[in-house]
């Protein structure tokens, strides 16, 4: 059984996911992840995450890179939305995710394009999204529990950013599936969401 979660930054996918994949007893990965490891290794090198040149040479980061806790930063976050909008890039990532999708017994995957771009096939998917100001809320709660101080609007701005963004790109764009279920956490809490989630899951799923 795959199971595709997509959504925007911080609507509350990636928990979604790991509470999904717990519950029935499937590997989880958070592709988002990948993207980020990729700008990151952009960033280390100086490179421009705007030029595909750059970006693409920056898709053979090393798997160690996947466990550097900077990675779920804002910064970093920025550049992963940056160097995703490039095709040799998505390219050069779609088959890691592919062949951890489909391994036996399946998978939950968590990212933007997993029901439309990597697993179509996908027998469960989700469209797990919210409010602008919502995410940004969330984040900023986030960041304050971290220590980091930042303007909520400043947060805000750059979530919408990245929406537009992740939804205009021309190679794979940030979109529900036609047959997504599509779960709008804005009034939700953490444990609302992941309950809502489970029983779309478990409908679905028959």
């Amino acid at each position: 059984m795959i199971i595709a979660v997509d959504g925007p930054t911080a609507s509350g996918k990636g928990t979604i996911a790991q509470a999904i994949a717990a519950h029935f007893g499937l590997p989880h990965l958070d592709t988002g992840l990948l993207y980020r490891a990729v700008g990151r290794q952009v960033q280390l090198g100086g490179g421009n995450p705007d030029d595909p040149d750059d970006a693409l040479r920056a898709s053979a980061f090393p798997d160690s890179l996947l466990a550097d806790q900077v990675l779920r930063s804002e910064a970093v976050g920025g550049y992963a939305s940056r160097v995703s909008v490039h095709p040799p890039v998505r390219q050069a990532l779609l088959e890691r995710q592919r062949a951890f999708a489909h391994q036996p017994g399946g998978a939950v995957l968590d990212g933007r394009d997993i029901g439309t771009v990597i697993a179509p096939e996908a027998g469960v998917k989700l469209f797990v999204t919210a409010s602008v100001a919502e995410r940004a809320r969330r984040r900023w709660l986030e960041m304050r529990a971290r220590g980091i101080d930042v303007a909520r609007a400043a947060i805000e701005a750059d979530i919408a950013a990245r929406d537009a963004r992740d939804m205009g790109r021309a190679d794979a764009p940030l979109r529900a599936a036609p047959d997504a279920l599509v779960l709008d956490t804005t009034a939700f809490g953490r444990d609302q969401a992941i309950e809502a989630a489970i029983e779309a899951v478990l409908a679905r799923i028959g």
